[in-house]
């Protein structure tokens, strides 16, 4: 008795949840009492028909509720401003759903998807403002990032193939999953906010699609100016802080064993370059004032293939030199895979940890040269596509930032 009241008072509370949501939309089919009486009556449902052991009480009920819904759409078809929309319809079928899940099924997913509704719900301006201002390759990058994760992954061999047996076709693309899952993050934050929270901090966001790109682009916008150097000068140290950080997401996410061995000397020097950034970012008054371009498409289908075999030409590399080698030569892999992509050989270096073919010991130092010679890389691109000004600054930053690192790989 006690367990059916409890279903039936979550099911009236997440029903009433719902309705808020719509009775605030000035919903004129169905407003929180109705929410709130259609969740119930979907659990009362679900009980009788564990009671008598028969699931077409479920189907009478969820018939008698869309019939409710077609008579009160013909009744409302005179309106001078009919309700349209199909959105409380399908809203309201789901809670009786929930309603019903909450007896037969998982209790604690049934609350979840009740929450998901109203929320859903509750959300509606927010999904009609954004999407209107999408444009086209907003939607490339969403499709992208839809194909790459619910329609090729799930399809894709577990079994592992080729020469030291460490390719795996889904190990491959998980990994791709979560770099263009990252950086269309980034790519929406940069985009939706950035332009709001300001032209400093739209610069970290994009540090987390690409901080190479960025590099690249505001090295050469530093010359458009007098003035731009010093956005500059924030923007690309920001964003190669950033690209530690994210590494260090990275490794969590892959290695999640391995954080309290690996994570301590890699944040010890992001946060020394994240701790320069935001130096100059207080020096530079003017950094607010100037204007950023709008980023790029992160997630595009052919640099995720191209990433996915750079990915799966590191492993074979780092399983080559540690037969042939032994791990000192992972040193060098580190230092030429981390020039121009320190992702690959990141991810590389944390699933090969996890498979016990490198100690996380000596993991951590072969992630971090690759990430002292990217920064390399991107000092060079400073070099020689940046203003004067500009080189003057970042250099200095980006070396205290390499001999900081060589000692903390050296003395750690």
């Amino acid at each position: 008795m006690n367990t059916d009241l409890t279903i039936l008072g979550i099911a009236l509370g997440l029903g009433l949840l719902a309705g808020l949501q719509k009775e605030r939309g000035r919903a004129r089919i169905a407003g929180i009492r109705t929410f709130g009486l259609i969740t119930v009556f979907g659990a009362i449902c679900g009980l009788l028909s564990g009671q008598f052991d028969s699931e077409w009480l479920i189907v009478a009920g969820l018939l008698s509720i869309a019939s409710l819904m077609t008579v009160a759409n013909i009744l409302q078809k005179n309106d001078p401003k009919p309700d349209i929309g199909q959105t409380t319809e399908i809203a309201a079928l789901v809670m009786f759903g929930v309603g019903c899940y909450l007896a037969v099924g998982n209790l604690v997913a049934g609350i979840v998807i009740g929450a998901v509704v109203a929320i859903l719900l509750y959300l509606k301006e927010f999904f009609a403002h954004h999407i209107s201002q999408l444009d086209e390759k907003d939607f490339d990058a969403i499709m992208v990032f839809v194909a790459t994760s619910l329609v090729i992954l799930p399809i894709l061999p577990t079994e592992k193939f080729g020469p030291y047996n460490v390719l795996s076709l889904k190990e491959i693309w998980l990994m791709v999953v979560l770099i263009v899952g990252i950086s269309v993050t980034g790519y929406f934050a940069y985009k939706w906010l950035g332009k709001k929270v300001g032209t400093g901090l739209s610069g970290i966001l994009g540090g987390l699609i690409s901080s190479t790109a960025t590099t690249v682009t505001f090295a050469r916008q530093s010359k458009e100016s007098e003035t731009s150097y010093l956005l500059s000068a924030f923007i690309i140290v920001a964003a190669s802080a950033v690209s530690f950080f994210r590494i260090i997401l990275e490794v969590v996410v892959v290695a999640p064993g391995y954080i309290s061995i690996v994570i301590p000397p890699l944040l010890a020097v992001a946060s020394i370059i994240g701790v320069i950034s935001l130096l100059l970012f207080f020096k530079s008054n003017k950094i607010q004032n100037e204007s950023v371009h709008d980023p790029k498409n992160p997630a595009q289908f052919k640099t995720a293939l191209i990433f996915a075999l750079l990915y799966g030409v590191i492993l074979l590399l780092i399983a080559f030199v540690k037969d042939s080698f032994g791990s000192q030569g992972l040193y060098v892999v580190s230092f030429i895979s981390g020039l121009t992509d320190m992702d690959a050989i990141t991810l590389s270096l944390a699933n090969t940890m996890n498979e016990g073919q490198i100690l996380p010991e000596n993991g951590w130092k072969y992630i971090l040269v690759a990430g002292l010679s990217n920064l390399m890389f991107k000092g060079g691109m400073v070099f020689v596509l940046g203003h004067k000004r500009l080189t003057r600054i970042v250099m200095p930053i980006f070396g205290a930032t390499l001999i900081c690192g060589i000692l903390v790989i050296i003395f750690w």
